[in-house]
């Protein structure tokens, strides 16, 4: 089974993505930024990383996942020497949940206001 999710992005039809697809019991979620319906929301690390996890959360539940169901997190950074204020982001909603992660430092993104994207792996057991 393989199903597909968006948000209505001018840039997911324009590239071609889903935000997110499922196969079988596996959520595979595209990097996404802070990006809101007036531009990018937040003008740090923090409040950027704290954003796009709420904005995730809605993909997960909207596919019918969960924070808990999160396997796996990678963090793509304009400025690696912030992890700690994004990592404090991500520990404060996955803290106890414990996800793989990898904090990538990356060139800027092509919004130089965006310093922040996440991309998230969930998977539910089967039922």
């Amino acid at each position: 089974m393989r199903k597909t999710f968006g948000t209505g992005s001018t840039w997911e039809q324009q590239i071609g993505y889903s935000r997110a697809v499922q196969v079988d019991n596996t959520l595979y979620i595209s990097a996404t930024a802070a990006s809101g319906d007036d531009g990018v929301v937040g003008e740090d690390f923090y409040t950027q990383t704290r954003y796009i996890l709420e904005k995730l959360g809605t993909v997960l539940a909207d596919a019918g996942f969960g924070y808990a169901d999160v396997v796996q997190s990678k963090l793509y950074l304009t400025d690696i020497s912030k992890w700690e204020d994004a990592g404090r982001a991500h520990g404060e909603v996955f803290g106890e949940i414990r996800p793989t992660l990898a904090l990538v430092h990356v060139l800027p993104f092509l919004d130089p206001k965006m310093l922040v994207e996440i991309e998230l792996v969930a998977q539910k057991s089967p039922s």
